[in-house]
């Protein structure tokens, strides 16, 4: 065996020679055909793809292959083995390495160092030359290429931390002759990095020596600086303060005296105040407005903003109240009027709305829609001027063009159209509609540019006929003549009453004979009273009397008797006569 002796080649028998598969390891155990070593080995021909990858750059090293922890234990060799130098001659005797050929025997030069066959095929395999056995086909050579993996991407670094932005709405909530009480909102933006406190500042007026009141952050939107001299006049501000920095700081308006406030000043807003206040226009506004505060406080007075215009609101301040003075209230006065009341930092602020209103406007416009059988559909535009109030609803009124007088058809009416029903058949109408608002109905209006003709249906009026009544009737005394008596000398009267159709003609008769025109008796009829009269009687003039009703239907007749006397004196009276 080329100077090797038998026992080193019966050891080179049992080395172990482990095939690499893309799934597992493979022990000389599994495969009973190498259980010894041939005498010489045929040579392994790399496939073209291995080739290409001889002669590519050397990629990236990779970890170790998984399937090595699972590769079944290596029998370790024998400690008495053969030199190393005697193995690695023997093993270059047994397969001369040819051109383009891989050397097997090669990685068994690091035995020694590893005690074993399994470091052996390490190296095989971080090379990837450790090729199947001479009978893989060769196309399973590109599963054996190594996979190069991309190299981790660095982490995006985070966001600069930001300031936040000044703390908003600094304000005294306290001041004594020793303490300032501050307090404030949080910043409209704060950002990722957070807030974590404030920092309070102050210094006196004329100076520009910040002083630093709180040595930690506070959390809180409130804080009092405290140990003050009384009598100085401090400026504050406030800065939020976050991993990103200071912010901007938010200051107080003004600076603070340091003094004590007797009385806090508060504004006493009357109950009817509270709410809307609504005069009409022309009408006078003084309203007395009272108020607290001590030292004396000072009264301010804006309108939607600005300064009250003198010239149109009289102002008149006391120690006590404030009066707002309007003689002749106007719409331009309508608008909400802020008083404010200050005594040093502290404020007191209360709204007056005032609202001058008056009639309203007619509706901008109205129209006739539709007519049809004694029914007219209108339509009408809210007025362009409200009188500064709500339109609380329309009046709406027809008019026949024959007489031309006005009738309210439709009052406190909410919507913008309507119906007007009940039509005269042959009328044409004209139709008006007024605004209504709280003050009353607008003096003006709009009337309708068409006119609502009903029309005739054709259908003829035809009165019912009657029967004519027969009213005649024959003369009836109603009243008959009473017998009377009178006396010589003194006018008498007879009466009767009498009905019938035609009107009877009336005789009167005495003792049966018709007494005519004698100028003695006076006949009277009116209205079927029937009367005679008989002036100063004589005794002759006694008798029946009798009154005759004719007419064309028949006569009726009635008497009575009269008896005049004759008043006879005693003896004694007509001696005294004489």
């Amino acid at each position: 065996m080329g100077g090797v002796s038998r026992a080193q080649a019966h050891h080179l028998s049992h080395i172990y020679i482990y095939y690499l598969t893309p799934s597992r390891l493979l022990h000389p155990e599994d495969c009973p055909s190498f259980s010894t070593m041939p005498g010489k080995p045929a040579p392994i021909k790399k496939s073209p793809a291995k080739k290409a990858a001889d002669k590519a750059p050397e990629p990236a090293p990779e970890p170790e292959p998984a399937p090595a922890a699972e590769a079944p234990p290596a029998e370790p060799a024998p400690v008495e083995t053969a030199p190393p130098e005697a193995a690695a001659a023997a093993a270059a005797e047994a397969a001369p390495p040819a051109e383009g050929e891989a050397v097997p025997a090669a990685p068994a030069e690091d035995a020694p160092a590893a005690e074993g066959s399994v470091p052996a095929a390490a190296p095989a395999a971080e090379d990837g030359a450790a090729a199947p056995a001479a009978d893989a086909p060769a196309d399973a050579a590109p599963a054996e290429a190594a996979v190069v993996e991309e190299p981790p991407k660095a982490p995006t670094p985070p966001p600069p931390a930001v300031p936040t932005s000044a703390p908003l709405d600094v304000s005294v909530d306290d001041v004594n002759d020793s303490s300032l009480t501050i307090k404030w909102k949080t910043p409209e933006t704060i950002g990722d990095s957070g807030l974590d406190g404030y920092t309070i500042e102050y210094c006196k007026d004329g100076t520009t020596d910040w002083v630093v009141s709180n040595e930690q952050l506070t959390p809180a939107n409130r804080y009092c600086i405290k140990n003050l001299t009384a009598g100085d006049l401090l400026h504050v501000r406030v800065v939020a303060v976050n991993p990103g920095g200071r912010s901007e700081p938010g200051a107080l308006a003004e600076p603070v005296p340091i003094r004590e406030i007797v009385d806090r000043p508060k504004i006493r807003m009357p109950r009817i105040l509270r709410s809307r206040y609504i005069r009409q226009v022309g009408e006078q506004i003084n309203l007395v407005i009272p108020f607290l505060g001590k030292p004396k406080p000072v009264v301010s007075w804006l309108k939607d903003g600005q300064p009250v215009d003198t010239k149109r609101v009289n102002i008149r301040n006391s120690d006590k109240d404030s009066i707002i003075f309007i003689r002749t209230a106007q719409r331009e006065d309508s608008g909400v009027y802020e008083m404010a009341v200050k005594v040093d930092s502290f404020e007191d602020k209360a709204l007056l709305t005032l609202q001058i209103v008056e009639l309203p406007g007619p509706p901008a416009s109205v129209k006739l829609v539709d007519t049809w059988g004694f029914n007219a559909a209108l339509e009408w535009t809210p007025p362009k001027d409200n009188g500064n109030t709500d339109i609380t609803g329309y009046t709406v009124q027809k008019a026949d063009r024959k007489t031309g007088e006005w009738f309210t058809v439709l009052e406190h009416y909410h919507r913008l159209t309507a119906t007007v029903s009940d039509l005269i058949m042959g009328n044409s109408y004209s139709f008006r509609v007024f605004a209504e608002n709280q003050v009353g109905i607008s003096e003006t209006s709009a009337v309708t540019k068409e006119v609502a003709t009903i029309q005739k249906t054709g259908i003829v009026y035809k009165p019912p006929e009657y029967p004519e009544h027969d009213f005649s009737e024959a003369p009836k005394f109603t009243t008959t003549l009473n017998d009377r008596a009178a006396t010589v000398g003194y006018t008498t009267k007879l009466l009767c009453s009498v009905r019938g159709s035609p009107k009877p003609k009336i005789e009167w008769l005495k003792n049966q004979m018709v007494i005519g025109d004698d100028p003695k008796f006076r006949q009277l009829s009116n209205q079927g009273i029937c009367s005679l009269e008989i002036r100063k009687p004589c005794s002759f003039d006694g008798g029946v009397y009798t009154c005759r009703a004719k007419n064309a239907q028949g006569e009726a007749t009635v008497s009575c008797k009269l008896e005049v006397k004759q008043v006879i004196l005693p003896e004694a009276d007509k001696e005294k006569g004489k």
